[in-house]
């Protein structure tokens, strides 16, 4: 009887998100329904819904990738997170790397809007950047993005069509940080008319305009017919007419809604369903290959777990014999063959991930449990303490990756006990030095290895910078501060790499899994890119 009972809300709730989504598509489709037919429609679930569509509170990825198709900036990232020219259509870096002057297209226009008054729409001017820099760093604006402009000691309009930055100091990963959605062109007339209402009301440049939101229900933007960008064939993008969002919270609703064909696109994987899609190697189950693609490659995000390793800390993990037998001692790729379904990369290359251009696949550590044996046998008789012990701190979230690591290392003569804290409890204890083991991850702001190893830089300590493990060795740190001076793009990415080979040696970090971004769609959709920050960009995509 309870089971009929749970199958029937279930019924319930799946008949609802139905009706939202028939909704949704009859709203984007009906309005000038002789303009386009639904196949010029691309339509997506977001279940974490949108909180904004102001690019100053693009924070999370949900709101990234609806402002990215928006708005624009003066650079932007290409799949292989090369930069290339956005609204600035070249730039000039002085010798010493501090001075940054760019030069604007004159062909980008803002979408049409009564905020402009009887003129609908202006062009864009390098004004208009000093302006919307100036707003990301308002503190009554309090975005979340104004670290970004950290660097910068100055910036100003030359002219209507260049744009001059000075900044503090060298920084050659500065370009990677004018690619973030925070750093979006904004108009003032618009930010003034529309006042708090702004993010609701989005006015920008982007390849789609905004059309309709019902807040947690549904989104609608439509095609910009006066967007600047074309293809290589001299083809104005996008090709599509509309955008239809959703906000289904359930994402085992979202795969059904997917499976029957009534959304086009589904991204990541639940483990409400993974066992239904994939086999066990990761691959696409041949029940659902002849109607669904299936998209993987990089993703700038290593999982790992931190080490304490501060000075003042009596644990045994100060001893590099044990942090390395910990290393050599589980299993990476069985580990994400039957936990991950073959998603994600074992981390066997050192702390920064596969996907990022400095990435030389230098040799991690492997699972190699003899190896793992003697280094704690070495402990053991170096220490006196015969039964080592290590508490490892996660959410429950990845309990079942740190019960495996449990196991495994128990055959090492390693006893591992695991605490479970609420994911909020664990980041302020892991800033406070309160574990001694912790699992983490690092997802990439800004394409740049430095984005990676700022998190052992000894002035970076935690509670005022992201070295969670106090991780402090002298070379480390003269490499550091020599790779954010250097302009030239090999000579960077050599210190990178001598700064993750210290990493390896010193092993203040258990790297797990390099992770993957793995993209659900439609037979019938093509020019869906895919891109190690997992971007979501629209203005390509063809639906046939």
């Amino acid at each position: 009887m309870q089971t009929k009972n749970i199958t029937r809300i279930n019924e319930r709730k799946f008949l609802s998100y139905s009706l939202v989504l028939t909704l949704v598509l009859s709203l984007a489709c009906s309005e000038k329904k002789n303009e386009y037919a639904a196949k010029d429609v691309f339509r997506y679930n977001e279940h974490s819904n949108v909180s904004s569509l102001d690019p100053a509170f693009a924070k999370d990825q949900r709101n990234i990738w609806v402002v990215n198709q928006l708005y624009n900036g003066l650079v932007q990232l290409d799949d292989s997170l090369y930069v290339r020219p956005d609204i600035a259509k070249e730039w000039r870096v002085s010798d010493d790397g501090k001075e940054y002057v760019f030069t604007l297209r004159d062909d980008v226009f803002y979408h049409k809007n009564s905020a402009f008054g009887n003129e609908e729409t202006r062009k864009v001017t390098a004004s208009d950047f000093a302006f919307s820099f100036d707003r990301l760093q308002d503190k009554n604006v309090a975005s979340p993005g104004g670290w970004v402009l950290q660097k910068v000691a100055s910036y100003a309009a030359v002219n209507d069509s260049v744009f001059k930055i000075q900044l503090k100091q060298a920084f050659p990963p500065f370009l990677g940080l004018l690619a973030m959605k925070y750093c979006s062109v904004v108009p003032k007339e618009a930010v003034e008319y529309y006042g708090a209402n702004f993010r609701a009301n989005p006015v920008g440049t982007g390849p789609f305009q905004f059309k309709l939101w019902v807040e947690n229900t549904k989104l609608v933007l439509r095609k910009n017919p006066g967007y600047f960008e074309k293809d290589s064939q001299g083809v104005a993008l996008p090709y599509l007419e509309a955008v239809a969002i959703t906000f289904l919270p359930d994402k085992q609703s979202e795969f059904l809604q997917f499976i029957q064909g009534n959304i086009d696109f589904m991204k990541s994987l639940d483990a409400s369903y993974k066992d239904d899609i994939l086999n066990t190697d990761g691959s696409l189950k041949e029940k659902y290959s002849d109607r669904i693609k299936m998209q993987t490659g990089p993703y700038l995000n290593t999982e790992y777990l931190g080490i304490y390793v501060d000075a003042a800390s009596d644990s045994t993990l100060q001893s590099h014999l044990l942090r390395k037998a910990i290393n050599y001692g589980f299993d990476r790729a069985k580990m994400i063959k039957f936990l991950r379904n073959g998603i994600g990369f074992p981390a066997s290359n050192g702390f920064v991930p596969n996907g990022l251009p400095s990435f030389n696949a230098q040799k991690g550590y492997t699972y190699q449990p003899e190896k793992a044996k003697d280094l704690v046998l070495q402990f053991q008789r170096e220490t006196g303490i015969a039964n080592p012990r290590v508490t490892i701190t996660t959410n429950s979230n990845y309990l079942d990756l740190c019960e495996f690591i449990q196991r495994e290392l128990q055959r090492i003569g390693i006893t591992v006990r695991i605490d479970v804290m609420p994911p909020s409890s664990l980041r302020q204890a892991r800033a406070s030095g309160k574990l001694a083991v912790f699992r983490a991850s690092w997802i990439a702001d800004y394409p740049d290895a430095e984005n990676y190893l700022s998190l052992f830089y000894s002035k970076n300590f935690a509670p005022n910078g992201p070295n969670y493990t106090h991780f402090k060795n002298v070379r480390f740190d003269q490499l550091y501060e020599m790779a954010t001076k250097e302009t030239t793009l090999e000579k960077r990415f050599l210190l990178y790499q001598k700064m993750d080979s210290i990493l390896i040696s010193e092993a203040p970090i258990v790297p797990l899994y390099y992770d993957e971004v793995i993209r659900f769609r439609q037979k019938n959709i093509e020019g869906l890119g895919m891109n190690p920050i997992d971007m979501l960009h629209l203005k390509h995509v063809v639906k046939k």
